[in-house]
C-alpha cells in the first residue's frame, strides 16, 4: 500500500485511536478518576495530531502542485478526523462538567 492509500488509513487509524481515548476519557471522568482521564485526552490529542498531519501533508503538496486524485477512502478519512476533532471538543467539556460536580 502507498500514496493516497496509505496516507488515507494513517488517517483512519490515528482518528479511530483518538475517538476511541476521548470516550475512554469521558469514561473515567465519570467514576472521577481525573487523573486517568486527563492522561487519556493528552495520548488522544497526540493521535489526532498525527492523523491531522498526515492530512496537512496531503494539503501541502495539492498546494505545490501536485494535485491528489480523488479517493471515497480519503473522504471518510476527513469524516473521521473530522469526528475525532468533535469528540475531542466534547469531551474536554464533559470531563470540565464532572470535576465541576465533584
Amino acid at each position: 500500500m502507498e500514496g493516497i492509500e496509505l496516507v488515507s488509513f494513517t488517517i483512519i487509524a490515528c482518528a479511530g485511536t483518538a475517538r476511541s481515548l476521548y470516550i475512554e476519557a469521558i469514561r473515567q471522568a465519570k467514576v472521577q478518576a481525573f487523573i486517568e482521564a486527563d492522561l487519556l485526552m493528552d495520548e488522544g490529542e497526540k493521535m489526532f495530531i498525527e492523523g491531522h498531519a498526515a492530512h496537512a501533508k496531503l494539503i501541502q503538496e495539492e498546494a505545490d502542485g501536485h494535485k491528489s486524485e480523488y479517493a471515497l477512502l480519503l473522504v471518510h478519512a476527513e469524516d473521521q478526523l473530522m469526528s475525532a476533532e468533535a469528540f475531542g471538543i466534547l469531551a474536554r467539556e464533559f470531563i470540565d462538567i464532572y470535576k465541576r460536580l465533584v
